[in-house]
């Protein structure tokens, strides 16, 4: 265990009883102990150079010469870090799994390795938790829904036909890969709060024990928007540390309940989610402080490190997790 990683046991504020989210503390404390995570971002997006890709271009677009991610999974081992999340649909559509419900995935492109499989057997191999992280904003599968890339945020939405092929895809992933520690919903905005909901109770059934995030967003945590990410195990910290006055709020009262709800903060180790040339990792000074701020004020960091269009992380990515891994093993002598 990494210094400033310290387990939460005995931390959690006196509350009557032991709160009604899903999850147990125990199982929650479990999530929170790991600490430390690599987020993937490596797709389409890789190749088309738009974070929030149109998914217009061929599945044949993405062609990785190679799919490392024995060396993604070593780099997070080697980093100190627990888990791992992969994006395996991103914006662009594409899925980096041979779906069923679409022929847009990595099966009909110019690199037709399952990236979800070798992942997946990558952490098993390191020791590393796997997550999977899935965009509710398509591009490519509209279904006569209406996306942010065409239409203003308060007027986005979905289709139940788009809604049912979310959930066949989830399916896919969930059923197929073996146990997954996190599960993580980008855009979840877009989606009627009854098929979240059913959508998080079909998800705890395929994987009781994972962790079900529904991604709140840019911010840091004060606030939490029912109407937009409820219902979730966990409140995101996206582009943002934890407020320095309260910490994160861990107890929520929700529609009358309280629960118990781990952060998480998410942020790249540059200033990009996907790979781009010239994208330099953050001072060794500024990645100290995100891990020490986010640990120290009561949040989990899931630090994106993305792959190159290579399909592997690059060396100056490795070279200053290294750096961070012995300032951090500095800290504890």
């Amino acid at each position: 265990m990494l210094p400033f990683m310290k387990s939460v046991s005995g931390e959690i504020p006196e509350k009557p009883g032991s709160g009604s989210q899903r999850l147990s503390l125990q199982r929650l404390q479990e999530w929170e102990n790991m600490g430390f995570g690599m987020f993937l971002h490596f797709g389409m997006s890789t190749f088309d150079g738009e974070e929030l890709s149109k998914g217009d271009q061929p599945s044949s677009f993405y062609a990785p010469p190679e799919v490392d991610t024995d060396q993604w999974i070593r780099t997070a081992s080697d980093a100190g870090m627990k888990y791992a999340v992969l994006t395996a649909k991103h914006v662009s559509g594409h899925c980096l799994w041979p779906s069923r419900s679409t022929d847009y995935h990595v099966g009909t492109s110019g690199n037709k390795t399952d990236v979800v499989s070798e992942f997946v057997n990558s952490c098993s191999k390191y020791g590393i938790i796997p997550g999977f992280y899935y965009c509710s904003w398509d591009n490519h599968h509209l279904f006569g829904s209406q996306t942010p890339s065409y239409v203003e945020w308060s007027k986005a939405c979905t289709t139940e036909k788009y809604r049912e092929f979310q959930t066949n895809q989830l399916e896919e992933l969930l059923t197929h890969y073996g146990k997954i520690g996190e599960v993580w919903i980008d855009i979840p905005g877009v989606l009627p709060r009854d098929y979240r909901q059913t959508l998080y109770d079909q998800i705890a059934r395929w994987q009781p024990e994972c962790v079900i995030v529904m991604n709140h967003g840019i911010g840091d945590g004060s606030t939490f928007k029912v109407n937009y990410a409820w219902p979730t195990d966990v409140i995101t910290i996206e582009r943002f540390l934890p407020n320095s006055h309260t910490k994160h709020v861990k107890w929520r009262n929700i529609e009358g309940k309280q629960y118990y709800m781990p952060g998480e903060v998410c942020d790249p180790i540059g200033k990009e989610w996907f790979f781009k040339e010239g994208d330099n990792p953050r001072s060794d000074a500024e990645l100290l402080g995100m891990y020490l701020v986010s640990r120290t004020r009561g949040s989990n960091l899931l630090l994106n490190v993305p792959p190159n269009k290579e399909g592997v992380i690059p060396e100056a990515y490795t070279k200053a997790l290294m750096r961070l891994r012995k300032n951090l093993d500095l800290l504890s002598l």
